[in-house]
């Protein structure tokens, strides 16, 4: 009975990252339209792109390879598994023994290596391009996030999450510094990670400037409706991630009963709401870089992290 319900929490846990991935992001560029002084579209603008896109027919070039078809599913897969691995609003779920942060940054690699190669696999000059700076902004935000593991990690004692969200959530970790630049430089990567401002543009497609876009200019039907989703799923995982380890509070342990989850949960919608208007208050208040300038800003997270990590050998306070 005990199996069944964890099973059932799990399953739960992986539709609930499905059905709020294209609200959140929905949400984030509602609040930018406001701000910004415009109507905006709906915040269920994304599930209808979604919707719309399903049903359009796919259009392949003569000259794509198998790698290009299956791609989009591939990278769908590994970025939902690793959202399923993230203990969003209760710990000790049923992947709990999987549930490491370097896996997450394993999976996330894959699915990036993946688009990259199917970026250039038709062959057109775009499509290079952009993987090109993919795979140079994941050069500095896959070490950035590695050294925010170890730093986290060295605190915790663990680098699985469900065992960091219940150390971060007790009395004893405090206000330290080391886990302030972890902080920074998690967000500083999930920024250059989901393509958004200062890295990326999302709402753009500049030639000059773009980075994911150009990788999947090819797409069209289901594929590209599989990379869209992925891409909402992965902005969701990043600021679960934040949320997880930086700030758990009120996410219910193993075997509670219906009504701690119910209240988790509402207690997770609500820290997304949160993260999601400071997402783009940010976004709206920040300009973006220069392409060689991200190599700057990728630099400060690995730095921070670097220092965050020595704090903490130097030091035990720290």
């Amino acid at each position: 009975m005990v199996v069944i319900s964890d099973i059932l929490v799990q399953l739960g846990q992986m539709t609930l990252v499905l059905l709020l991935a294209p609200l959140l992001t929905g949400v984030v560029r509602k609040v930018k339209a406001r701000l910004l002084r415009r109507k905006g579209a709906s915040i269920f603008q994304p599930y209808r792109d979604l919707l719309r896109l399903l049903r359009k027919e796919v259009v392949l070039a003569e000259n794509a390879s198998w790698l290009f078809r299956v791609t989009p599913y591939i990278t769908f897969a590994a970025i939902w598994v690793a959202a399923a691995l993230v203990p969003t609003f209760a710990t000790g779920l049923q992947f709990n023994w999987s549930a490491d942060l370097i896996a997450i940054v394993a999976l996330l690699g894959s699915a990036r290596f993946f688009l990259a190669l199917a970026g250039m696999d038709v062959g057109t000059s775009f499509g290079g391009i952009g993987s090109s700076r993919e795979v140079m902004i994941a050069a500095l935000a896959e070490p950035a996030m590695l050294l925010m593991v170890f730093c986290v990690a060295l605190i915790a004692g663990s680098t699985q999450l469900s065992t960091v969200a219940t150390f971060m959530a007790s009395s004893e970790v405090g206000l330290r510094v080391s886990l302030g630049m972890a902080m920074i430089a998690l967000i500083m990567v999930a920024l250059a990670e989901n393509a958004r401002i200062p890295v990326d543009n999302p709402a753009t497609h500049l030639e000059l400037t773009m980075v994911h876009e150009a990788m999947i200019l090819e797409y069209s039907g289901r594929h590209l409706a599989m990379i869209e989703f992925g891409a909402f799923l992965k902005l969701l995982l990043y600021i679960s991630l934040i949320i997880c380890v930086f700030f758990p509070w009120q996410i219910t342990t193993e075997g509670a009963g219906p009504l701690s989850y119910l209240v988790s949960v509402a207690a997770y919608i609500l820290k997304l709401a949160v993260a999601s208007f400071l997402l783009a208050v940010f976004e709206t208040a920040t300009a973006k870089v220069r392409v060689f300038r991200v190599p700057e800003f990728l630099g400060a997270a690995l730095m921070l992290g670097l220092l965050g990590t020595l704090l903490r050998f130097v030091s035990r306070s720290f």
